[in-house]
């Protein structure tokens, strides 16, 4: 295996922070970088505080907390934070024109040998590759979320990533506790592939009218044993981030079936968002863990 030792975190947000919680806490020496010194801080604050949960838990000690933190130096400058890095994890948001940008800025920027992997969730790893100048070393390197728990990566190989990079990302991967799944590069790979279209039956179902939102979200807890029902989990993933993912199926499937619901595009549009904005399906107050469905489709 190619050897990995810094890592470069592109990205602070829910994504960014978690992958490299989960990094630091391994052992690997992680750069997180974000162009916002505020979302840099708050992410530090945000691991920090899971940290402290697992120590609630006691699957760590106080010991590891302050190794892991240690372990993670900030950036604002992506040069300066992946002008080392072994491997770059860019989890940035999930927007087609400011991936390309960023690969192949990190083209440029990265020693030759890197490897540069995305966390993109449906986003073409060959289309990203093709701006760099080295597309055999990119790679789609796909955490859920939230990544400190989730075991599964989903790891896809572009259609000029190499057996010896994939091999080293799927090696890697295993180092960190996780499970990985290698797939093709084809639009929403698997995870998205076959979630996204049930989410969004979810909302047409609603759309339609043919169940309101606890009812459809029981139905799939209880009748076929999911920890939480699509509405709930759009809501937790962003429906902005459920709409990209849908847009770029249509777009690469040409298919209708993979066309995003018009209440979907409508809550999105109006800032509806899920979790991060406060509103979605369900609504959200700071600090309360109730769930109660949004007014609008009480």
């Amino acid at each position: 295996m190619m050897s990995m030792k810094n890592i470069t975190v592109i990205g602070s947000g829910t994504m960014g922070n978690g992958i490299a919680h989960t990094f630091a806490q391994n052992g690997f020496s992680v750069s997180l970088v974000d162009i916002n010194e505020v979302a840099l801080q708050r992410a530090l604050q945000t691991i920090a505080g899971n940290l402290d949960r697992q120590i609630k838990k006691g699957t760590i000690d106080e010991r590891v907390k302050t190794t892991t933190l240690a372990n993670i130096k900030t950036y604002t400058d992506v040069a300066e934070g992946a002008a080392h890095a072994d491997l770059v994890v860019e989890a940035a948001t999930e927007n087609r024109d400011i991936k390309l940008k960023l690969f192949k800025q990190l083209s440029e920027t990265c020693k030759p040998e890197a490897i540069l992997a995305s966390n993109t969730s449906s986003i073409s790893i060959t289309e990203i590759a093709a701006v760099t100048s080295n597309p055999a070393n990119v790679i789609g390197m796909h955490f859920m979320n939230p990544v400190p728990v989730m075991k599964l990566v989903e790891v896809i190989r572009g259609y000029a990533t190499t057996d010896a990079v994939t091999k080293t990302i799927m090696e890697l991967s295993r180092q960190l506790g996780k499970d990985p799944v290698e797939v093709n590069d084809y639009p929403g790979f698997v995870a998205n592939r076959i979630l996204m279209p049930m989410i969004n039956e979810a909302v047409y179902t609603l759309f339609e009218g043919v169940a309101g939102v606890n009812e459809i979200d029981t139905v799939m807890k209880l009748g076929m044993a999911h920890p939480m029902g699509p509405l709930q989990l759009a809501d937790f993933i962003g429906l902005d981030v459920c709409l990209a993912i849908l847009k770029v199926l249509y777009n690469g499937f040409g298919n209708p079936k993979y066309a995003p619901c018009p209440l979907l595009v409508n809550m999105v549009t109006a800032g509806h968002l899920g979790v991060k904005s406060g509103s979605g399906f369900y609504g959200y107050i700071a600090g309360s863990k109730e769930l109660v469905v949004a007014e609008k489709f009480a």
